[in-house]
């Protein structure tokens, strides 16, 4: 059997950093009704399938690629964690 697994890779713009889309959103939520809805802040989501098992070797990679690819340190963070899937 062939394994495989998901590392997930969550980025966001810094709480500092103005989210003119995540603001956007918000106003349609708010106009559509939902006027309990304060505030929505947008993201990207990478899902990265990797053959084997995830080793600490692995995430600090995949680390250093969300710090110098997936995401803009600058303006934005990142979260990296294993999917607790089963695989595909």
């Amino acid at each position: 059997m062939h394994l495989v697994e998901k590392i997930i890779v969550e980025v966001m713009p810094k709480p500092e950093i103005l989210d003119p889309q995540g603001r956007a959103i918000q106003g349609v939520f708010n106009r559509a009704g939902h006027a309990s809805v304060n505030n929505v802040r947008q993201g990207k989501r990478f899902e990265i399938s990797v053959d084997g098992p995830i080793t600490d070797a692995l995430l600090d990679e995949i680390e250093e690629l969300a710090a110098t690819v997936l995401s803009n340190p600058v303006i934005e963070t990142y979260a990296i964690y294993a999917d607790e899937g089963d695989g595909e």
